[in-house]
Parts: C-alpha cells; sequence; structure tokens
C-alpha cells in the first residue's frame, strides 16, 4: 500500500487495536498468477504475532495457499469529503479512511483440536458475552461434522502497516470545516471519521 509519511501509523499496539475493532478482513493470495480473495473474520494473537481463521474446504483458495507470501486488508471507518467544504473553489474532493494491511504467511491447520479451537475462538470473540450459544459438550456432534468442512490456518505476519487518511495535510481551518459537516451527517461513518479527526489534531 502506498502510504505518505503524514499518512502513516507505525505504532504496533495502535494497528492490533484497530485489527481487533475491525477484524473481518480481505485474505488475498494467487492462483496461477491470478489474484483471489476471501472475506473472512481473521483473529489475532498478539503474543504469537499472527492471525487465525478458517476456510470452508470448498473454498479453493486454500488448497495452494501455503509457500505464498499473502495480504491480509482491514478496512475501518471511511468517508468522501466534498470540496464545496473548503475555504475556496480551487480545490478538490478526496476521501478519508482507515486501513491495516498485513503481509505473511500461512501454515494451514487440519487436525481436530487446531480447529475446534478455531470455532471456539470465533465463537467466544464475537458472541456476546450473555449469549448463551456456546462450543460445547452440547453441540459437540453437530460441531464435529462442522469441522469436516472447513480448513484452518494460521497467518504468520511478516510486516503490517497503517494508514490514517485525516486531512493531515490540510490547514487547521479546513480540518474544521470538514469536521463540523461530517459532525452533521446521519451516517455513522461520517461522524466516526470526524471523531478520528478530531482525535488526530
Amino acid at each position: 500500500m502506498y502510504v505518505p509519511q503524514h499518512y502513516k501509523v507505525e505504532d504496533e499496539a495502535s494497528l492490533f487495536d484497530f485489527i481487533e475493532r475491525n477484524s473481518f478482513g480481505l485474505l488475498f493470495s494467487s492462483d496461477n498468477n491470478r489474484p483471489v480473495a476471501s472475506h473472512l473474520p481473521l483473529l489475532l494473537d498478539r503474543a504469537n504475532n499472527c492471525l487465525y481463521g478458517h476456510f470452508a474446504r470448498v473454498n479453493t483458495q486454500w488448497q495452494d495457499i501455503e509457500g505464498q507470501e499473502v495480504l491480509a486488508v482491514f478496512h475501518g471507518p471511511h468517508c468522501y469529503i466534498s470540496a464545496s467544504w473548503y475555504e475556496t473553489k480551487a480545490s478538490a474532493p478526496t476521501w478519508n479512511y482507515t486501513a491495516v494491511h498485513v503481509h505473511g504467511s500461512i501454515e494451514l491447520i487440519e487436525d481436530q483440536e487446531g480447529l475446534l479451537a478455531i470455532l471456539k475462538r470465533t465463537v467466544n470473540q464475537y458472541e456476546q458475552p450473555d449469549s448463551s450459544y456456546r462450543i460445547d459438550e452440547s453441540n459437540k456432534p453437530f460441531v464435529d461434522r462442522l469441522i469436516h468442512g472447513i480448513v484452518g490456518f494460521k497467518l504468520h505476519i511478516n510486516s503490517i502497516e497503517g494508514q490514517w487518511k485525516l486531512s493531515q495535510d490540510d490547514t487547521a481551518e479546513r480540518r474544521e470545516r470538514v469536521i463540523d459537516q461530517l459532525e452533521k451527517s446521519p451516517h455513522e461513518n461520517e461522524r466516526t471519521i470526524a471523531q478520528l479527526m478530531k482525535e488526530r489534531f
């Protein structure tokens, strides 16, 4: 990803926080020199510098992914910035956004114990604390059948880069104009970008 210096985020804790908040990512690899991608929940393991996830077995992306360098993309809030909000007509609209890219290598997990651990971790991360749903002895026969239909993986993180494009290259006056307009928006993405801009400056 092309990251201008004033948009770059290098603090690892901030990047990891972002991944955990926006964990439904896009995993890219190559199949006979053709890019392929899957939309997947990707679970961060900070201590071991890796991500866990799983493919449906019928999704052929897993079949030749080992040995490749893969790319996981995580998107955060984003929105259009209208040039009509600026103090001059000699300007252009733009897009503010937040994103993290992770490069790494894949280790497939196909043993029952490893797959069960991934499923349990996924459920525990996304279910509400008061949810009655868990993977345990009460649904073991169903889960045992389910496991045959998935392939798990561990993505070893080789590098990580983040970009928060939040009008850093504009004047303070222009940023204030943008924030003011975004805060009036009925859309959550726009209001979230406004809040991120206020926190950044």
